[in-house]
């Protein structure tokens, strides 16, 4: 049987980072794709992860990426639209019970490119 992952997810200027808290996953798969993002992964108890979202608005496919660690598999996906704050992740108007906003790294914009540039680089020499 297979069970939804507990995800945190924000919103940036430029991308939407969504955390899957899985700890020690193996098998991970994330598939990112213009409006849907699908992911599964084990853990070390070989309980089986799956998750999939229809996103509340474009992203581009080709400048997003994951990024694992012991505890958890971090995504960012570049917003087609920039500038554009999503209300919420999901397409539909509904919050899964496994799904709740990341307030520790929730903020306000204002001046934010910078921390938010940083932080993707920071991925991307991962």
């Amino acid at each position: 049987p297979r069970q939804p992952a507990k995800t945190l997810w924000y919103d940036r200027p430029r991308y939407v980072f969504l955390e899957f808290c899985v700890e020690d996953s193996t098998d991970v798969k994330v598939v990112i794709e213009d409006q849907r993002l699908v992911f599964s992964c084990k853990n070390a108890d070989g309980v089986e992860f799956y998750n999939e979202i229809n996103l509340y608005a474009r992203v581009n496919s080709k400048d997003s990426r994951e990024k694992r660690s012991d505890r958890s598999i971090t995504c960012f996906m570049r917003k087609w639209k920039e500038k554009v704050a999503w209300p919420r992740i999901t397409k539909e108007n509904i919050k899964p019970a496994w799904l709740s906003v990341d307030f520790d790294n929730w903020r306000d914009w204002e001046g934010d490119e910078e921390v938010e540039r940083a932080m993707v680089e920071q991925y991307a020499e991962v």
